[in-house]
């Protein structure tokens, strides 16, 4: 091993960095993401981007990748370079190209650092975000860490089958399929991958499932589990549970 004098500049530490993807066409949420992406809706007195984005400061990240595309100019008028929330933004634009989740953090691929956070830009996860992407630091045999919720069908339909701390299995129940009790955990929308992953994958569009599917039969794919269920406003009703939600803590924080 050559010798490294003392006086020798360490390499700075890598930035910690989350993956956001917020460029869908949000039509489940019509009419109110007919001129308003999904990403800024009001939610307990504040665009919903502005909650995620805070807890994501809160949690040590320093770096977030926005994935925009539909009303991406609006995301970018609104959010500028993160400094209000302590962030540097980057963003990575799919235009109106549909391009699905792998293949938006695909055309991402010049931001990305060597291990990142992919988050969602409906999903609020009352967890430590900064959890995963820990995880994934201290097993550099794995390839990826997701954080999984015991759901056993309540929120959604579970798809992930664990044990020994990896996902053993990720599967999407298809229209009509019969109901599998191995799988009774859910992913929970907070998944940490290294960057290897995403540069395997070509460009163009593509999901992030399949991905997933693999990284888990090849067994490397790390399970966090957490205790507290996940809130999103991708739907009408979860978007009213998220605004009771938050609402109950503006009232008790006050």
């Amino acid at each position: 091993m050559p010798n490294v004098p003392s006086n020798a500049p360490l390499a700075p530490p890598a930035r910690r960095q989350a993956v956001v993807l917020c460029g869908g066409l949000a039509t489940r949420m019509y009419p109110r993401t007919l001129e308003m992406p999904k990403f800024l809706l009001p939610i307990a007195g504040r665009p919903f981007g502005h909650h995620l984005l805070a807890r994501l400061a809160e949690a040590g990240y320093e770096e977030v990748v926005l994935c925009i595309g539909h009303l991406g100019d609006v995301i970018r008028t609104a959010i500028g370079d993160g400094a209000t929330f302590g962030l540097g933004v980057v963003y990575a634009d799919e235009g109106e190209t549909r391009l699905g989740t792998a293949g938006a953090i695909r055309r991402a691929l010049s931001h990305l650092g060597e291990a990142f956070l992919v988050t969602y830009g409906d999903s609020y996860l009352p967890f430590d975000y900064a959890a995963p992407l820990a995880d994934l630091e201290a097993h550099p045999e794995a390839r990826g860490t997701m954080s999984v919720y015991r759901n056993a069908d309540r929120w959604d339909d579970s798809n992930c089958e664990i044990g020994g701390g990896r996902v053993l299995r990720y599967q999407k129940r298809k229209p009509g399929e019969a109901r599998d009790p191995a799988l009774d955990h859910i992913d929970y929308g907070a998944i940490a991958l290294r960057r290897e992953v995403i540069a395997a994958l070509p460009e163009g569009p593509s999901d992030l499932a399949p991905v997933l599917t693999r990284l888990a039969a090849e067994g490397a794919l790390r399970a966090l589990v957490v205790t507290q269920r996940f809130y999103e406003i991708g739907s009408e009703s979860g978007y009213q549970e998220l605004e009771a939600h938050l609402g109950a803590r503006a009232e008790v924080s006050t």
